[in-house]
């Protein structure tokens, strides 16, 4: 199948991050490549650097860029430990980074990764294929105690509980072994009479489910505010988010790097030492355009957050 991904915001990612020709430049969530072409474009004697986590993303953006291989490194890896992937390469800044953190459309819509609720595939879910966790063992081995708490903090489903003690009752009978099994327990769990009144009623246990599996929060806010400090004096950050969650979290490490006290409001005088180390591009977070909503559905909930050295 295809490595297929539409880049969400693709003019307001590029024009925010201010390219020069001779700069580097961080695409931590490359993915089919769509940001990061229209970076290299923009490059002449500067350098970029494509990281992503899934490795079918890499070769298909090596294959996209094939045209600007020499202009491009590619590394597997997480982008949370991008900081140690410039230690290693000895770069010290580069002058702009851009994180997309939602699921590319060639994994949902690539039916044996196992991350839609509307194709029947193996329990999956891994970004990172070489990792032993999958949504398989966090459906057939997680306590109704533990599945609460993923479908409630990550999914921010109000009917938690419920749902995972039909999945909990459910495996009882036998191995969950398919996304339609989860996805049809979760059908299940809602009164007839609103069960579609949101969407499909297994979105939110989706998202929460593929959230646990990749670890996608744990350490985000301290990740991006490591990568920031890793940016030149007037480069930039540009974040997309895809849920509150994260971009909650998006928007309180950026107030933190663009404000001199992060003291408690009711401490008299400041004792933190933290001085500013950004200033915050946009004040609100910019979304998509009509015409890209309508467009491309899946741009529908993102939100753009970027920041500028100091």
């Amino acid at each position: 199948m295809k490595f297929l991904h539409i880049p969400v915001m693709l003019n307001e990612c590029i024009d925010g991050l201010k390219i020069k020709p001779d700069g580097t430049y961080a695409d931590l969530t490359a993915g089919g490549g769509g940001h990061s072409i229209e970076i290299v474009k923009r490059l002449e004697s500067g350098r970029l650097l494509a990281v992503d986590r899934d490795e079918d993303a890499l070769m298909a953006a090596g294959e996209r860029l094939r045209d600007f291989k020499d202009k491009v490194t590619f590394i597997h890896d997480d982008f949370k430990n991008f900081p140690a992937n410039l230690d290693a390469m000895g770069i010290a800044t580069v002058d702009g980074v851009l994180i997309d953190l939602g699921v590319s459309s060639y994994q949902l819509d690539n039916a044996e990764r196992g991350f839609s609720y509307m194709q029947d595939a193996p329990l999956d879910m891994r970004m990172d294929r070489g990792q032993y966790l999958t949504a398989f063992n966090i459906v057939n081995e997680y306590s109704v105690a533990q599945l609460t708490q993923i479908l409630y903090e990550y999914g921010e489903e109000k009917l938690a509980r419920r749902i995972a003690e039909n999945i909990v009752a459910k495996r009882q009978q036998g191995t969950i072994a398919t996304t339609l099994q989860l996805a049809k327990i979760v059908e299940n769990s809602y009164p007839a009479a609103t069960r579609w009144k949101f969407g499909h009623p297994a979105k939110r246990t989706f998202q929460a489910i593929r959230i646990a599996v990749n670890d996608e929060l744990t350490g985000l806010g301290e990740a991006l505010k490591a990568i920031a400090r890793r940016i030149a004096p007037g480069g930039r950050m540009a974040v997309i988010s895809f849920h509150s969650l994260e971009d909650r979290i998006v928007k309180n490490a950026f107030k933190e790097l663009s404000v001199d006290c992060i003291c408690p409001s009711d401490f008299p005088v400041c004792v933190c030492g933290h001085h500013k180390e950004a200033e915050l591009v946009n004040k609100k977070p910019i979304e998509p355009s009509q015409e890209e909503q309508k467009n491309n559905s899946r741009s529908l909930s993102a939100k753009l957050r970027i920041i500028q050295k100091i």
